[in-house]
C-alpha cells in the first residue's frame, strides 16, 4: 500500500515542536537587537588572511590510496629528490595519495608560528586514515612560499569493506593536519595610514555603520566618520597617533546597538525558516488543510478451468488499484498585521503547520505582497 499526502497550505510555523517546550511568556522582546561590541562585527582594513594553497602525498594508507598516474609520477619525483631512481612499473602500491592542500594565513602570524592544513584526495583514493603527509610548500596567490605543512592526516570519517559490502562513515577523503604548517614568511600588515584606520563591517549596513561612527564620536570627539554602508574611517586622536594598537584595542570594547534587515531565510531541502526580528506581514487570511490520497493495490490470481483430459490453463494475475480520498476540515483563518515575531510564531503555531509548510507560506504571502522583508532561498 501507498500512501500520499498533498498538502494544501497558506501559512506555516517558523519553529518546529521541539520549541513548544520554550515558555515565550519568560522572554524578554523589548529588546531586537542585543548590544555588542564594536570589535565582534567589524575588521580592520590592512589587517586579512592570506589564502595558502599546495599539492602533498599522503603515505601510510592501508590500502586504501590511489593508483593513477598522477600518484606514480609524484612518489617517482620525491625518490629522486632522495637520489633514488625508480621505474613507473616498480611504483604500484595504493598506500599512497596524492592530495590538495589549503590553509589560511591569519594576520600578524609571523615566521615559526603553526597553522592548520586542511587535506583533501585529489585522485582515486578511499580514505586518507591512518596517513601522514609528507612535507609540501604552501605558496600564495604571487607564487611565494609562505608555509610547509607535513604532519598526520586527522579523519572525520571511515570506511569498512567486506566480500559482499561496503561501509563509508562521513567523509574520509578529507582531513585535517592540526598545527601542521609551520610559517616562513609574514605578511606585512599596514593598518595605519596617515594617522588614520579603516573600519569594515562584516555586515554592510547604513544604519550600523552611522551608529558606530556616532559612538566613537562620544567617547573621543569627532573623529570618525561612515563613508559607506561597510566602512568607517577613523582619526587617529593625538594620544594615539604613536599608539594605534591601544586605540583599536579600546574602540573594539565600545558597545553599539547594530540595525538589521527585514529578511527571512528559507531552506526547502532541510524544512528551515529563520525570520529577522524586524520583519512584516500585513493583514492576511490563511487557509491551511490537507488532502490524503490514498492507493491500495489489489492482486488478484486468476486460475482458468481445466482445458481437457491433463490439460490446465495458465494462472495469470491481475492488479486492481482502490483510489480513496480523505479531505480535512479546511479553516480560514484571518491573521492581523504583526508587529512583532511573537506575534507571528503565536499565529502560526495555532494553525499546528510545519515547517516545510511555512517555506511555501512565506512564498505565497512574498508574491501576494504582504511580506515586508526579503525572502531568502538558500
Amino acid at each position: 500500500m501507498k500512501k500520499i499526502i498533498l498538502s494544501v497550505i497558506i501559512f506555516l510555523s517558523v519553529c518546529n515542536s521541539s520549541f513548544a517546550a520554550v515558555n515565550l511568556q519568560d522572554m524578554d522582546y523589548t529588546r531586537i537587537n542585543p548590544p555588542v561590541r564594536i570589535k565582534d562585527i567589524t575588521e580592520v582594513e590592512g589587517a586579512r588572511g592570506n589564502q595558502l594553497t599546495g599539492v602533498g602525498l599522503v603515505t601510510g594508507l592501508n590500502g586504501t590510496g590511489d593508483n593513477s598516474t598522477m600518484a606514480v609520477q609524484m612518489m617517482r619525483n620525491m625518490m629522486r629528490n632522495f637520489g633514488v631512481t625508480l621505474d613507473a612499473r616498480s611504483v604500484r602500491t595504493r598506500n599512497i595519495a596524492v592530495v590538495s592542500l589549503t590553509a589560511t594565513l591569519p594576520p600578524y602570524a609571523r615566521p615559526g608560528q603553526n597553522i592548520d592544513v586542511n587535506v583533501n584526495t585529489m585522485g582515486n583514493a578511499s580514505s586518507l586514515q591512518g596517513g601522514m603527509l609528507i612535507q609540501a610548500p604552501l605558496r600564495a596567490a604571487d607564487g611565494q612560499v609562505y608555509a610547509v605543512a607535513q604532519g598526520p592526516v586527522t579523519v572525520g570519517g571511515g570506511s569498512a569493506q567486506g566480500a559482499a559490502a561496503s561501509r563509508t562513515q562521513n567523509v574520509p577523503t578529507a582531513g585535517l593536519v592540526h598545527n601542521g604548517a609551520i610559517v616562513e614568511r609574514e605578511v606585512p600588515s599596514d593598518y595605519t595610514m596617515g594617522g588614520q584606520v579603516a573600519l569594515l563591517l562584516r555586515d554592510p549596513d547604513f544604519t550600523t555603520a552611522q551608529r558606530i561612527a556616532d559612538a566613537i564620536n562620544r567617547r573621543y570627539g569627532v573623529v570618525a566618520f561612515a563613508v559607506d554602508a561597510g566602512r568607517v574611517e577613523v582619526n587617529l586622536p593625538g594620544a594615539y597617533v604613536q599608539a594605534p594598537t591601544a586605540f583599536l584595542a579600546n574602540v573594539g570594547t565600545v558597545e553599539i546597538e547594530p540595525d538589521t534587515p527585514a529578511k527571512v531565510a528559507v531552506n526547502e531541502r532541510t524544512g528551515t525558516v529563520v525570520m529577522g526580528s524586524n520583519v512584516r506581514i500585513s493583514s492576511v487570511g490563511v487557509a491551511h488543510g490537507n488532502l490524503t490520497v490514498t492507493v491500495a493495490d489489489v492482486v488478484n490470481v486468476i486460475q482458468p478451468e481445466t482445458l481437457g483430459e491433463g490439460e490446465r490453463g495458465t494462472a495469470r494475475t491481475t492488479i486492481r488499484s482502490d483510489v480513496t480520498t480523505d479531505e480535512e476540515g479546511t479553516s480560514m483563518v484571518a491573521m492581523p498585521a504583526t508587529t512583532t515575531v511573537r506575534d507571528m510564531v503565536r499565529v502560526l503555531n495555532s494553525l499546528g503547520a510545519t515547517p516545510r509548510d511555512i517555506i511555501s507560506i512565506l512564498q505565497a504571502i512574498d508574491r501576494a505582497g504582504a511580506l515586508h522583508g526579503e525572502l531568502v532561498t538558500m
